[in-house]
């Protein structure tokens, strides 16, 4: 393992930005003046009793490369140290002891929470399981930062010491302590991009085509609030803003800068920039180096936008701004959009604005170097002027924290995703079953489904689903249709079928209702067709008599205007229960926020995204873990097998570590152990060969099943000894068992995504028909429910079936691929259901070294 880290970018609570590094022999004097600076109130006991030489030798012995147990990392703002935190391996290596210090002048800013929460995560990637510390009792700041991490802790006071206990495993109370700093530090930074006091347009072209030229006049146009200046050597004014020489001439350094000048120039305006005191960047200019472009960005501590983007803007009263070269400015509105493309940005502003509807945000994040979606969910999350959010992601820097972030923005804000790259071309050749359902859009839509977010196809349906927003969620999926055209309801009718939803049974109040209102001619089932006479008023009531079905969770109206007269004047809102219009050809709004959808499928889709949020937002989040597991056995194995496939006896201890209902078997390696195991079964077995390169051993000719008699069993250890040659290891000897169904359930997993979970047909079934579902670990229960239902076949599979074991098993293998990073595959294939329970036949497990990865640990994003 390598002793010194790259350093990383994070934001303190006032969102600067410092780097955090581990400190090498070359800090030493640095740490040393640091230690010496600060007041005996703000010292460790030990700190504060040792002599000069004392203290200089120890520091020396901390940054030291020949001391392995010793990790010292600094927090640095361009250069400067202002704070260092270390911890010390004890004689326990599983326990390390544990001290900060923080300049005294940077003690609020939350430098020391930072650098414990790095050195916590840092000492879990090495096996530390926990810190201890001594803190003087008057050091009630050193306390609070222990206290306040979010960890199990425990302090126990000794005179004028306090020993402090933390425990380093991340629960839920501190992955939750850490997205609240985090959001409280990236809010504050992004000030500077979304709220800007003043902004400076580099390369403003006195050339209406140019880009440059179009961002500032879009600022000018749309009155942005603040201080405006525009960076152009060879003009006086451009958009009747004068034009300053360089970014150092500027009167006062502006929070943000656009830079629209060439592409080899933008790293050093960037450093310029960096020079003058700006804040943020936002850089529109493509083809830009990015390795050269974030030197500046991380040496002077900026955030940054893009590059090759469209710009950002905002409709924020306080701050009116549209730094953008889009053709049109921003109408307001309370919807935050973030989109890498451009194109996207425009196109979904356009649809919008012939809506009526506005954006109380954009940001255009480009080649996303540093500010992306996940900065955008924490800003949009605490900003009041927002209350839908829309996304378009083309790739996801970190999805684990994205999934955390978006879950709990979806809580309180409808959170929409327009799904890109869906095409299975770049599904990657995989060993098992599972692996080969692990494409990136399964992963991806899997992530979207749990974490609550909206996902959609194409701009028009975005604007569909933020239509129906403006109206209550569901109560359930069942849905009347009411029309004045019949074919149309019909079609109604057949999409929400299409899109899960439910058409609702009228009670006979309703019908006797409906039929007082409407000639004989009407069709007072639903779909209710009202026939082309029924005028405004009388459709209104129609409306309400429906809508007040307690069978009824929405409505969908259809109305075409005839010589007879147009009902659509009649559509309202109901209270409680949504209401979606269709009128062919056309997109809009009607009274009460009524959406209104050019076609009767279009409507359908809108209202089921409805009803999933509905659900989503009734659903239980808490986690299940099953108590029963023996996670230290389940490591031995990892431990004695760190690569490649495991054997069939180590599989079977590894998932018998989790509680799995496994049915086992017996690894042989000799006819004559082959006929001890079938004599002990006293039973028909099945003979699996276990042979190098043989990994689905039903194709390869390795499975001979229903054996008795120890005759059969010696000649079919022979036909494998025969067919495999040097490459068998052995013959694994099972029982013979039989159920009503099989599954497969299996673990296929991605460095960034994590684990993904994958049920489904098993047996023979698995390579005749693909149908699957998939889920991120860990899972709810709710989580489980939604993968064990979430395959098409689901309902015929799990007819008269143990439901209970089935739910069991997928909560005990997302536990284990959560808590065994090192497995990378895993299928269990067949899993036999029955009514009483569920039994694993089969299974495999791949395993390879893991790299310690936090994907909830604060930092900014990495070059790429």
């Amino acid at each position: 393992m390598d002793r010194q880290l790259a350093p990383v970018r994070a934001l303190l609570t006032d969102g600067s930005v410092v780097e955090v590094r581990e400190l090498g022999p070359g800090d030493a004097t640095t740490l040393l003046d640091l230690h010496r600076s600060l007041p005996v109130e703000d010292k460790y006991l030990r700190f504060f009793s040792t002599s000069p030489r004392q203290l200089e030798d120890f520091v020396r012995r901390m940054v030291s490369p020949d001391e392995p147990r010793h990790v010292v990392l600094g927090a640095l703002r361009e250069g400067r140290l202002l704070g260092a935190a270390s911890y010390v391996v004890t004689d326990d290596p599983e326990c390390a002891e544990v001290a900060l210090v923080v300049t005294h002048a940077e003690q609020a800013h939350g430098v020391g929470t930072l650098l414990l929460e790095h050195l916590a995560s840092l000492a879990r990637g090495r096996g530390v399981r926990k810190f201890t510390a001594e803190v003087l009792t008057m050091n009630f700041r050193m306390l609070r930062v222990f206290t306040d991490m979010g960890l199990v802790w425990t302090v126990v006071p000794d005179g004028d010491v306090v020993h402090v206990d933390l425990g380093l495993e991340p629960c839920e109370r501190y992955l939750d302590a850490v997205a609240e700093r985090e959001a409280k530090a990236d809010v504050a930074s992004l000030t500077h991009v979304l709220r800007p006091g003043s902004i400076a347009v580099v390369g403003a072209s006195r050339s209406p085509g140019s880009v440059g030229h179009a961002v500032l006049r879009n600022l000018v146009d749309g009155n942005f609030t603040g201080d405006l200046y525009a960076v152009n050597p060879h003009a006086t004014s451009v958009a009747n803003v004068d034009c300053y020489s360089s970014v150092t001439a500027l009167p006062e350094a502006p929070e943000l800068a656009v830079l629209c000048v060439p592409a080899k120039a933008v790293p050093g305006v960037a450093e310029e920039c960096g020079r003058r005191g700006v804040r943020a960047l936002a850089v529109i200019s493509s083809g830009v180096d990015p390795d050269e472009l974030m030197k500046p960005v991380r040496a002077h501590g900026m955030r940054l936008v893009g590059p090759n983007c469209l710009g950002v803007s905002t409709s924020s009263p306080a701050v009116r701004m549209n730094a953008t070269f889009a053709a049109r400015d921003t109408i307001a509105g309370d919807i935050g959009l973030v989109t890498q493309s451009g194109g996207v940005a425009i196109a979904v502003q356009e649809e919008l604005r012939r809506l009526g509807l506005g954006l109380s945000g954009l940001v255009s994040t480009g080649d996303k170097l540093d500010i992306s979606s996940n900065d955008l969910l924490m800003w949009w999350k605490e900003d009041p002027e927002t209350r839908v959010v829309a996304l378009y992601l083309e790739s996801f820097g970190n999805p684990r924290k994205f999934s955390r972030l978006a879950r709990e923005v979806a809580k309180h804000k409808p959170v929409i995703a327009i799904r890109a790259a869906s095409s299975e071309a770049g599904q990657r050749a995989a060993a098992s079953h599972t692996a080969s359902t692990a494409t990136p859009s399964v992963t991806r839509d899997a992530l979207f489904r749990q974490a609550g977010v909206i996902t959609v196809d194409g701009v028009p349906e975005l604007v569909d689903v933020v239509l129906a927003l403006r109206q209550p969620v569901p109560g359930g999926r069942s849905v009347a249709v009411l029309g004045n055209a019949g074919g149309l309801g019909v079609l109604a009718a057949d999409a929400c079928v299409r899109n899960g939803l439910r058409m609702a049974e009228l009670s006979a109040a309703t019908v006797d209702s409906l039929s007082r209102l409407l000639s004989p001619a009407a069709s007072v089932q639903n779909p209710v067709d009202t026939t082309a006479v029924v005028d405004e008023e009388t459709f209104g009531r129609c409306l309400d008599v429906v809508g007040a079905d307690p069978a009824v969770d929405a409505v969908i109206t259809v109305t075409v205007p005839t010589a007879l007269g147009d009902p659509t004047g009649g559509v309202h809102g109901l209270t409680g229960k949504p209401v979606l219009a269709v009128r062919t050809g056309q997109t809009g709004r009607l009274a009460d926020e009524v959406p209104c959808c050019a076609e009767p499928a279009r409507a359908a889709a809108a209202l089921a995204r409805l009803a999933d949020r509905a659900e989503w937002l009734d659903r239980p989040r808490e986690l299940t873990h099953q108590a029963d597991v023996d996670l230290r056995t389940a490591q031995g194995v990892i431990a004695r097998n760190p690569e490649g496939w495991l054997p069939p006896d180590e599989v079977v201890r590894l998932l018998k570590a989790f509680g799995l209902p496994v049915l086992g078997g017996t690894l042989t390696t000799t006819e004559e152990h082959a006929v001890a195991a079938q004599r002990a079964y006293d039973c028909p077995v099945a003979m699996k060969a276990v042979a190098e390169d043989l990994l689905h051993k039903s194709k390869g000719g390795g499975v001979v099943l229903g054996i008795a008699g120890e005759a059969a069993v010696a000649e079919a250890f022979r036909a494998f000894r025969d067919r495999f040659g040097d490459r068998l290891r052995g013959v694994f000897v099972q029982p013979m068992e039989s159920g009503e169904r099989e599954l497969l359930v299996g673990v296929a997993t991605d460095d960034k995504f994590g684990p993904l979970v994958v049920t489904g047909l098993g047996g023979v079934d698995t390579d005749l028909i693909d149908d699957r579902a998939a889920a991120l670990a860990p899972l709810s229960t709710a989580d489980a429910d939604d993968l064990m239902r979430g395959y098409r076949a689901a309902g015929a599979v799990l007819a008269a079936t143990d439901e209970a074991a089935v739910r069991d098993v997928l909560l005990r293998v997302a536990d284990l691929a959560a808590a065994l990073p090192e497995i990378t595959e895993l299928d269990i294939n067949p899993l036999v259901v029955t009514s009483t329970g569920c039994l694993v036949v089969d299974a495999r497990i791949r395993v390879a070294r893991a790299r310690p990865i936090d994907p909830f640990l604060r930092q900014l994003r990495r070059t790429r």
